[in-house]
């Protein structure tokens, strides 16, 4: 059985979407002890349950108006296990699992939009009976700038100007991702609205 897979949410700055950043999460997973490897017992010794033969289920024999059916449940003696074990591990308390918390570096692509996920292959909780770990996956919430909003890869900046700049035109300085500003030559007769773009100002795709 694949192991669960484990949903997180990070907050980062509008920049740290523009261009990238690494992050470290921090995160509580299910995964194998460590002192029984995953067996449950304290001396490693682990016998098929009697009950069940091992499949941890049982068949049941329900009667319905003089009709008999046949249904499987898990088996009571193993608890669904297939295992009988007589000495318990004291840290996992015979289950095989433990709940652990860890820290991992997470790669954060330059571009990101608000919304969208990350995905860890593996290193959710794991899993059980030989099958895979989950997964980790990362919802990349973005926080609003106070300068700069964004549409796609294009980001947008409101500059407002005095009556004689839009009329004779002047050289504004620009705010622009990454700090500081950039000159930009606004022609005369401006209106009120109009929309200027700076070449390659935006975010990566």
């Amino acid at each position: 059985m694949k192991g669960n897979d484990i949903q997180k949410a990070m907050t980062i700055t509008f920049e740290e979407a523009a261009f990238g950043v690494k992050k470290e999460m921090e995160f509580t997973r299910v995964a194998r002890c460590s002192e029984c490897n995953g067996s449950g017992s304290k001396d490693g010794k682990v016998e098929t349950c009697p009950t069940c033969g091992g499949s941890g289920q049982r068949r049941v024999t329900q009667r319905l108006g003089g009709m008999a059916f046949q249904t499987t449940a898990t088996c009571d003696a193993c608890r669904g296990t297939g295992k009988i074990i007589e000495k318990p591990c004291s840290n996992c308390r015979g289950t095989g699992y433990v709940k652990v918390t860890k820290k991992l570096d997470v790669d954060i692509p330059a571009g990101i939009d608000d919304g969208r996920n990350i995905v860890l292959r593996g290193q959710g909780s794991a899993g059980r009976n030989g099958g895979a770990n989950g997964d980790l996956i990362i919802e990349v919430r973005v926080k609003e700038d106070k300068f700069f909003t964004r549409s796609g890869s294009n980001v947008y900046c409101e500059i407002p100007i005095s009556f004689s700049e839009a009329t004779l035109g002047a050289e504004i300085d620009i705010p622009v991702l990454g700090g500081g500003t950039e000159k930009y030559q606004m022609p005369e007769g401006t209106q009120t609205g109009t929309t200027f773009t700076m070449k390659g100002k935006g975010v990566a795709n």
